[in-house]
């Protein structure tokens, strides 16, 4: 998928399995098997020393692997992304992390080759697809929210059990333990965007069905 891009249909298909295995993986522990293993963290870091569009997905792919996320500064002044949680969660953050990257990528080449690209003054397309990922950021953002809200439902529903406030109870107890404490940092002032760009890069973050692509994972 790395190599031949990924659309955000794909990812968010993957994303939905991982969902799966994360809750079947954690149902399947007792309570007792959870406050047993221990939390760990993993630091992506972004090579930018500014926070750039694609970081307004990390605090989404965080709560979807029911971990913590937090930014910090590297001694090369770059922006570095840390998940911290129970280890099956945090690896999936950085799975789902690398490939929503590559979605970018994707999607943004094919908006480049789209009629609105095409319309716009040279001086205004590198605005226009910032307002694209802007666009697609929110609907990435927002259907994995929507998508998490959904599976916590079906799994208090169908087992009787409620794993998100257990694996949170878990990851505060052991930031406790380290010491750790954190507070919000202000986002900055907000940029212009292109109506016509955001709108179409939400639309490519929301278009997808929510089953679609799993069957065809299942059989791989």
């Amino acid at each position: 998928t790395v190599d031949q891009g990924c659309t955000e249909h794909e990812a968010l298909a993957s994303a939905n399995k991982i969902a799966e295995l994360l809750d079947h993986y954690g149902l399947s522990l007792s309570e007792i098997e959870l406050r047993r293993q221990a939390c760990e963290g993993f630091g992506i870091d972004t090579g930018r020393r500014r926070r750039g569009v694609f970081d307004a997905c990390v605090p989404s792919i965080a709560a979807f692997c029911d971990c913590k996320v937090w930014g910090e500064t590297t001694p090369a002044a770059s922006l570095r992304h840390v998940f911290f949680g129970l280890p099956a969660g945090v690896e999936a953050a950085h799975f789902l992390y690398d490939l929503i990257g590559v979605t970018f990528d994707t999607e943004t080449t094919r908006f480049k080759t789209g009629t609105i690209y095409a319309s716009l003054e040279t001086g205004e397309r590198r605005n226009a697809v910032n307002s694209f990922q802007t666009g697609l950021s929110h609907g990435i953002g927002g259907k994995l929210k929507a998508m998490k809200a959904d599976r916590d439902i079906s799994n208090r529903t169908s087992s009787g059990r409620d794993l998100v406030p257990l694996k949170t109870s878990v990851i505060d107890d052991e930031l406790a333990k380290l010491g750790l404490s954190f507070h919000a940092a202000s986002r900055g002032r907000r940029k212009r965007v292109l109506a016509d760009a955001f709108e179409a890069g939400q639309i490519a973050g929301y278009q997808f069905e929510m089953r679609a692509g799993i069957d065809v994972a299942n059989s791989n």
